[in-house]
């Protein structure tokens, strides 16, 4: 459902990304973690079209992300890390407007639903500069998934919110995907990585430093029992040390 293709991206003389390729099939949750400056984010944004590779491609459910946007973008809903949601609006006009944006058939009863199973009925006719934050997110998810699509890309999910509001987000992704869903997932939280992702991407430098299921990732770093958190740290670090030996070496040379 998402394939990615020898992804490049520089700014200037500073490569952001560097020849990156995944695959998230339909089924799959897919998390893509690393430490600040990885290339995440950047990686994010070229999948969902906000930026233009460098060079490589992206194509979602076969469409080309280049010649192709718009039947790309219809493929997938994007949760972003700090989403803008137009606060003079309420929550149900929002909904309202992307339903009909998108031309979703039936858009006020799948917004209702949403905004139960989020629990934002209550809030719905209330302006959004009104919501507190973790409301913001719930309805931004809402808002993703107003059209039913396929794919679902999530940047931070649980940035503001309560312990319930981020079960209930952790079983949404892992639902998604077993109703034949893909989820391509950013976080910093490595527990919600461990316990919703088929299998793990992580960058550090703007490359791919390691990928696999918890049981690869394990026999990788010589660990049975180790979690993502402990895995994390120790790829992370040795890509650290390798980055300055490498400085080093260009350095006396």
């Amino acid at each position: 459902m998402v394939r990615v293709d020898h992804l490049h991206k520089r700014y200037g003389r500073v490569a952001a990304v560097t020849d990156l390729s995944l695959e998230v099939a339909a089924g799959e949750v897919v998390a893509l973690l690393g430490p600040n400056g990885a290339g995440k984010s950047t990686t994010i944004r070229a999948i969902t079209g906000l930026l233009r590779p460098t060079s490589g491609s992206v194509a979602i459910g076969g469409h080309d992300m280049a010649t192709d946007a718009v039947a790309a973008k219809r493929l997938f809903g994007f949760v972003p890390d700090r989403p803008y949601l137009y606060p003079k609006l309420t929550g149900r006009e929002l909904l309202r407007f992307l339903g009909r944006l998108r031309s979703v058939p039936d858009a006020e009863t799948r917004a209702a639903r949403l905004l139960s199973d989020f629990e934002l009925s209550g809030a719905a006719d209330a302006l959004i500069e009104t919501y507190s934050h973790g409301m913001r997110q719930r309805l931004t998810f809402c808002a993703a998934l107003l059209h039913g699509p396929p794919v679902l890309i999530v940047d931070e999910p649980m940035v503001g919110l309560d312990p319930r509001g981020a079960r209930d987000v952790r079983l949404l992704i892992r639902r998604h995907a077993d109703e034949g869903g893909a989820v391509l997932l950013t976080t910093h939280s490595l527990d919600v990585a461990e316990s919703v992702s088929d299998w793990v991407l992580l960058m550090t430098g703007g490359t791919e430093r390691a990928r696999g299921s918890m049981a690869e990732l394990r026999h990788r770093v010589g660990d049975e029992r180790a979690n993502l958190e402990a895995i994390f740290m120790e790829l992370t670090m040795t890509a650290d040390a390798e980055a300055i030996d490498e400085r080093e070496a260009r350095a006396q040379a």
